[in-house]
């Protein structure tokens, strides 16, 4: 696939794998002419609506929140929305990862395209320039309730715009004033309404979530491969991944989980060797139906992003040929907090059961030795890597508590109901921390599983998986420093790319 140069915002709506190719093309993002018509026509129409209208319009003539009743005139619509980022300006904690600050200035720039947010055109090509230009706003991973938007990690994000907060730039540190120095660029001056346009909207919850997508797909596909390299370490049988098997059943992420476990088999001789057990644990023999109902998880929760990311979540919402300057909540975080939620209970299940087949490898069944070592005793093998696992997997049980069940009242009982969508999007990268080193054990456990069953030959694509593995990882023989092995391995994950091609069916 050739590479995106350029991408123009506003020409088309975003999706989950558009939006993985412009980040790993490095595309330029400029603003289509569309988009430029649409928030041009939206800006002027509320320049004229503040100049002749005498009734309040909130957060545009008004104060925010609690203070929606506080009149402001109109010598001072300015001050306002400079003071709102100031005094929103609260994320506090971690950093937050620079994919996640890359994603979140190409969702605020593509949802203030739309032209119902009544910011200048310059605003919106700020954004762009900071994204161009790897300028990446220092931002901190809690502060929001996911209610009106992410307000407070917005604020810090788009406080450089107007000379203020700190941005990481060529690996330094700097002031927001000094940036705009270096390209020679004056800081924004916030008309009516903007400083909210920019500080209400779901981006941080959105940005994180689309990471998290990233990572989790891509954690979806190495347990597939890793389970299926356990199946053939503990001697499994393939008769439950047998498409008429997923038929009479058929969720669609079983049914594409009977066929990649299919295609990963194909031609292995471990998998079509007469076995002496009639069936398997649930850990090995109900992947397509675990597995499967991770990856439903999963596309419900893209497809509910896709929506999110290609609407308007600021407020008011301005709309210019209705002549319409409208207070509503579409800034309110419940439907991705909800699936947030969901995403990490079902990615939490992968370690669940992943863990699982580790211990079965491990139990001295099917011929194998005890911990998978030659002389368990003198050595403990892989009997700890377990326990390491098990810890992890109990921890993620906890960060799958749903955020979204809990609400805190704000602003003086304004913001009576919160969607707590912040803490749903940020706890999914623990979730997916956690997963990466749980996936790296089994991958450990389930080579060293399968070269016990030498000379037998698995699959071609997995004795090449294998192959390349041991150039990092060798077979143990005797008891090592685990921790470096493990180490390796998830270097070796961050390099792998999963490939399988599309078998229908393995030779029985």
């Amino acid at each position: 696939m050739s590479r995106l140069e350029t991408y123009a915002i506003g020409s088309s709506d975003l999706t989950y794998d558009l939006i993985e190719k412009i980040l790993k093309d490095k595309t330029r993002l400029v603003l289509s002419e569309q988009a430029i018509e649409k928030i041009s026509h939206c800006r002027e129409y509320l320049d004229y609506k503040t100049d002749n209208n005498t009734a309040p319009i909130y957060g545009v003539t008004t104060g925010f929140g609690s203070l929606c009743n506080k009149h402001i005139s109109r010598e001072e619509l300015s001050t306002l929305q400079e003071n709102l980022v100031k005094s929103h300006s609260c994320s506090v904690g971690t950093p937050v990862d620079d994919t996640v600050i890359k994603l979140m200035l190409l969702l605020k720039a593509h949802a203030l395209s739309m032209g119902f947010s009544g910011v200048q055109v310059q605003t919106v090509q700020r954004i762009l320039d900071f994204y161009n230009n790897d300028i990446l706003p220092c931002v901190y991973d809690r502060g929001s309730l996911g209610a009106s938007g992410d307000l407070a990690p917005l604020a810090n994000l788009f406080l450089p715009l107007i000379g203020e907060g700190e941005v990481w730039y060529k690996g330094n540190k700097i002031k927001g004033s000094e940036v705009l120095n270096i390209f020679g660029w004056n800081p924004i001056k916030l008309q009516s309404k903007e400083g909210l346009a920019l500080l209400n909207g779901t981006q941080f919850m959105s940005a994180n979530g689309i990471k998290a997508l990233i990572d989790g797909w891509h954690l979806v596909n190495c347990f597939d491969l890793f389970g299926a390299m356990s199946l053939e370490g503990f001697d499994g049988r393939i008769e439950p991944f047998y498409e008429c098997i997923q038929a009479v059943r058929p969720h669609p992420g079983q049914i594409e989980t009977g066929r990649v476990f299919r295609a990963l088999l194909k031609g292995s001789e471990i998998i079509r060797r007469e076995k002496e057990h009639v069936q398997d644990p649930y850990s090995f023999r109900c992947i397509p139906q675990v597995h499967g109902a991770v990856k439903d998880a999963m596309n419900h929760v893209t497809d509910v992003l896709h929506i999110e990311i290609n609407s308007v979540t600021d407020n008011p919402t301005v709309f210019p040929d209705e002549d319409m300057v409208l207070s509503g909540g579409n800034f309110h975080g419940e439907p991705i907090a909800l699936v947030f939620d969901y995403m990490g209970v079902a990615l939490h299940e992968l370690g669940n059961i992943s863990e699982r087949r580790v211990a079965q490898l491990i139990f001295g069944l099917r011929g194998l030795p005890e911990f998978l070592v030659a002389k368990p005793g003198l050595n403990s093998g892989f009997m700890i890597p377990q326990y390491a696992a098990a810890s992890m997997v109990s921890q993620n049980k906890m960060y799958a508590w749903p955020a979204s069940c809990d609400s805190i009242v704000s602003s003086n009982n304004q913001e009576d109901l919160v969607s707590m969508g912040a803490n749903s999007a940020t706890k999914l990268h623990k979730i997916i921390a956690n997963l990466k080193y749980i996936a790296a054990i089994e991958l450990m456990n389930a080579a060293q599983a399968i070269d016990f069953r030498r000379p037998l030959k698995s699959s071609p694509y997995i004795e090449e998986v294998m192959k390349e593995f041991r150039q990092h990882v060798p077979f143990v023989e005797d008891d090592v420093v685990m921790q470096e092995y493990i180490a390796k391995t998830m270097d070796f994950l961050d390099k792998f790319d999963i490939v399988i091609e599309k078998e229908e069916q393995v030779e029985a």
